[in-house]
């Protein structure tokens, strides 16, 4: 059956459309595009036919017919990943470099054991053993990644994507997958736009398509008619995936998910791989050095040892345990793991990380770029003081409440009526529990708010004198006018905006209701009222109107030869949370830039009550002044005063302060919420969108999204960042410092003559997949470091793998190998048995390397002690402050006494029981790693400073 549309749209021809727009009936939509029918049918009809054509109208479509369509339509989302693609992600754990020379491992071995005569259980076992490490890890990576998947979709449904629709007359606020053909939806200047929709209605409408045509220049739309030709084309539609950047209109969506343009082109590309990040890259980088290391290593020994007459499996199984020891079986679990717990902690503290490498480049975050409004302050805007006819007026209440007195009311009453008809945002009851709110902007509102407060209805107001056109804001304007026809058919334009962009347009001021000529005294007047507004930390708005010809004159001709009504002076109070988050980046070595498009006294106001500003005349200026600067003039600028407010700044001029920045080797995070923001917060390195407050662009430009919109979430994101970061070191230095141990043990035993080896593979496996897995998960989790935020930036430079991080693996594994040598090499000169005639039925050789084996576990447990600090003592962090790891930790030893102790797993491991002096000697040991760890950190906190390469 063809869906509504698509027959509405061809009976409505079949009755008269015009001549030259007469497309072949709508065919029936292909079976993957359910939920609409082509651009062509409608791009060339005229208005009044596009809503017969959809079946709607310009009230939109009635609650009736919306369910049936959503009934027949469905969702209109985008579906995700078919199964193929969880397939594709269980094999490609198996693709995983350490999983490759595994597999190769256990091949080989199969082989081996297979051409043995006799054949020896010891090699199956060990094949066994290795492919189970390989089965065991995979599943880990996997359940892993897909739990991570989940988890980044339910916090991206915690991200509202909604629109503004009219239904049945009335506008409401619904989330974007409600839309269904036919819906007549409202576009704003920053709205992404929800389906593929035809225009009918556009007032200085512009979209940016590069999502579909990778134009990234604005496209100017109309809502009229125009010929037939290519579909991305039509300059009357507007598509789902591209932003409208510019302007406001209405339109009537035709085709919803997968039957849009967006939705073609998404099945194509929803499978793509994603890009690695450079964490990543690091690790696997790292994964091919240790690899070849392995190999080489395991190679040469084999070499080594086949001329002086040794077996030949039974010298391929030395050198396989030899390889087996340097590879970090667990580490991609583990990793991923860390990662998805780093996200998981943002997004409890209100920070969406939507890609990995933004945990990753957070830590290293040298300069905030900050706004204003809802990040530092409330973005509750409240207006307190009006200025009107020379005289100041007080306004009462807080908030969105219209609840609160005026001075004189009635001699402003002109002023906010104005204001409130050049507006559209809307003020919304509350229901339940919901306290009264604002739809559109929150300096709008505001202004609704004061309207009513002083006895005005503006929706009455609306009705009486309606709007007929419109001249949005932009941002090289600061100014917005719309027209409105009064009771008698005159035009009046009404205007708002920027204090001193607007006075310097009028020619008269109103004086008790008349219109007089504007002096030069009037106009210092008005300067000196609005600056002292601005210096009290308010935000100033100007309102004037003047009376048009026509219901739309040019814009040239509203905004000119204006008469000034009065000013409006709002407070957005700061956020209560800000001013220790600005501390906190203060000692974090973090430097903070206000970029905001407010006045500098009202900037410098905020800037103070946080603490941003301390300094009694910070650097202030202004997006003409950074115009005057060349490139070299603007780096002198930010290399000058610690404390900068840049003001009045346009969007241009915030892409090219983070450029400069970044030019000086900056690591830029940038805050915006507006569609003009959503350049600098793709050029920058960590771009923070507003998640409550934010425009449907700038979220989709920006890698984070702030859920709270609060300043004080970005400085805990930052410290999470840091925190992840040390986290991965910290299980890095653990997992590798014990493979020191198991290797140096095999190669003391070579050159000193002994025929076997002092741990074999299987005990290798059961220590990196039994043992050392749990607590290197644990440690991922380690919660963060009090001192994580009282330390510079890291360096954007510094590798992963760092010149300190490489010695503390030695230290750490040195100590550990001096120990377990020492254990072995013990028991076997104790026995008084020469080397010759050892065999692995000997008991004393079973126990010294189950001597070994418990050695490395004891002692691992408390390197991940020593490990979960960099310079502070674990005791003072608290030995029990991470169960977790504890918890891991005496699993590990636990499964160390079952290999020891149980004949089972005696027989598998060819272990023996350790005594309790066995057991006392051991953990003596591990303190004594513990002790030289605690000591090398008290060192490093005597020299209060980090040594090359970063502190581990």
């Amino acid at each position: 059956m063809s869906p509504e549309p698509a027959r509405l749209g061809t009976a409505a021809l079949r009755e008269g459309g015009p001549p030259t727009c007469v497309p072949a009936p709508a065919p029936e939509p292909p079976a993957d595009r359910p939920g609409g029918v082509p651009a062509s049918s409608f791009s060339c009809l005229p208005v009044p036919d596009v809503f017969t054509a959809l079946g709607s109208s310009a009230r939109g479509l009635t609650p009736l017919e919306t369910a049936a369509r959503q009934a027949r339509y469905g969702p209109n989302v985008l579906p995700g990943a078919g199964r193929g693609q969880v397939w594709r992600r269980l094999v490609a754990q198996f693709t995983d470099l350490f999983a490759v020379v595994l597999l190769v491992a256990s091949a080989i071995t199969f082989l081996a054991y297979g051409l043995g005569r006799p054949r020896d259980p010891a090699t199956l076992q060990l094949a066994l053993a290795i492919l189970g490490v390989v089965l065991l890890n995979a599943g880990i990576g996997f359940a892993q990644e897909y739990s991570a998947e989940r988890t980044a979709q339910s916090l991206q449904a915690m991200v509202p994507h909604t629109c503004r629709v009219l239904r049945g007359g009335e506008r409401r606020e619904l989330p974007a997958g409600d839309l269904v053909p036919g819906d007549l939806v409202v576009l704003e200047a920053g709205d992404a736009v929800p389906a593929d929709c035809r225009l009918v209605e556009a007032q200085e409408a512009a979209v940016n398509n590069a999502a579909l045509t990778g134009e990234s220049d604005p496209v100017t739309r109309v809502a009229g008619p125009v010929p037939p030709g290519p579909v991305l084309e039509a300059r009357n539609c507007v598509f789902m995936g591209t932003d409208l950047v510019a302007g406001t209109g209405k339109a009537v969506v035709f085709a919803t998910g997968t039957a849009t343009e967006f939705g073609r082109i998404f099945r194509l590309t929803a499978a793509a791989p994603r890009q690695q990040t450079p964490l990543q890259r690091q690790v696997a980088a790292m994964a091919r050095r240790v690899a070849g290391v392995a190999l080489a290593t395991g190679t040469a020994l084999f070499a080594i040892r086949v001329p002086t007459g040794q077996p030949f499996v039974d010298t391929f199984v030395f050198s396989l345990g030899v390889m087996v020891a340097l590879v970090p079986e667990g580490l991609p679990a583990t990793l991923s793991v860390s990662l998805a717990i780093g996200v998981r902690r943002m997004a409890r503290r209100h920070a969406l990380v939507k890609q990995l490498l933004a945990v990753e480049a957070l830590g290293s975050t040298s300069v905030v770029c900050t706004d204003k409004t809802g990040t530092l302050t409330q973005a509750e805007m409240t207006v307190v003081q009006l200025w009107a006819d020379g005289v100041s007026h007080t306004v009462a209440g807080v908030g969105y409440t219209p609840v609160g007195e005026i001075d004189d009311d009635a001699s402003v009453r002109e002023l906010l009526r104005a204001a409130a008809l050049c507006s559209n945002a809307r003020l919304v009851p509350p229901t339940g529990r919901d306290t009264w709110r604002v739809l559109g902007d929150t300096t709008e509102g505001a202004l609704l708010v004061a309207a009513l407060k002083a006895g005005l209805d503006p929706t009455q107001e609306e009705a009486r004198t309606p709007r007929v056109a419109e001249y949005p804001f932009d941002s090289a304007r600061k100014l917005m006018s719309t027209v409105h026809r009064d009771d008698d058919g005159t035009f009046f334009a009404y205007i708002k905006g920027a204090p001193l962009e607007l006075l310097a347009r009028c020619n008269a001021i109103d004086r008790g209701g008349t219109g007089t000529p504007l002096t030069e005294a009037d106009r210092t007047q008005v300067a000196s009222a609005a600056d002292g507004m601005a210096g009290q930390g308010l935000r100033v708005l100007a309102v004037a109107r003047r009376r048009v010809a026509g219901a739309r004159p040019p814009l040239g001709d509203v905004e000119s030869e204006l008469a000034l009504l009065g000013l409006v002076g709002m407070y957005d109070p700061p956020r209560p949370e800000v001013r220790d988050a600005v501390d906190a980046c203060r000692r974090a070595g973090i430097r903070i830039v206000m970029v905001t498009g407010d006045h500098p006294l009202t900037a410098e106001a905020v800037a103070r009550r946080v603490g941003i500003v301390r300094e009694p005349d910070p650097t202030v200026a202004t997006g003409t002044q950074l115009d005057a600067l060349d490139d070299g003039g603007l780096d002198s600028l930010l290399a000058g005063s610690a404390e900068l407010l840049l003001c009045r700044v346009s969007p241009e001029h915030k892409m090219r302060v983070v450029t400069a920045l970044q030019r000086r080797g900056e690591v830029v995070a940038v805050t915006g919420d507006g569609a003009n923001d959503a350049p600098a917060l793709k050029h920058a390195d960590i771009g923070v969108a507003m998640g409550a407050s934010g425009t449907d662009v700038a979220r989709e430009a920006a890698v984070m999204v702030l859920l709270d919109d609060s300043f004080a979430s970005i400085t805990t994101a930052v410290g999470l960042g840091r925190s992840v970061y040390r986290n991965i070191r910290k299980f890095l230095i653990y997992l590798f410092s014990h493979n020191i141990a198991e290797l140096v043990p095999i190669l003391a035993a070579t050159f000193a003559g002994f025929p076997l080896v002092p741990i074999t593979a299987v005990q290798v496996l059961a220590i990196d997949l039994g043992s050392d897995v749990l607590p290197a998960l644990a440690l991922g989790a380690e919660p963060m470091e009090p001192d994580v935020m009282n330390s510079p930036p890291r360096p954007r430079e510094e590798r992963l793998f760092s010149t300190a991080v490489m010695g503390r693996i030695l230290f750490l594994g040195g100590i550990q190998a001096l120990g377990v040598c020492a254990v072995f090499f013990w028991h076997i000169h104790a026995s008084g048995i020469p080397y010759a005639k050892f065999t692995r039925s000997t008991p004393v050789y079973r126990e010294a390397i189950t001597m070994v084996q418990a050695g490395i576990v004891v002692s691992q447990f408390f390197n991940a002690l020593a490990v979960r600090t960099d310079r502070q003592s674990v005791f003072r962090a608290g030995l029990l402050s991470n169960p977790w790891l504890i918890g891991a930790g005496c699993v590990g030893i636990a499964l160390m006494a079952a290999i020891s102790y149980a004949p089972p797993l005696q027989a598998v491991f060819h272990t023996a029981p350790l005594t309790a002096t066995d057991w006392a000697v051991l953990a003596a040991f591990g303190a004594l790693l513990l002790a030289a760890e605690e000591t090398r950190k008290w060192t490093l906190r005597r020299r209060r400073t980090s040594p090359k390469g970063g502190t581990p």
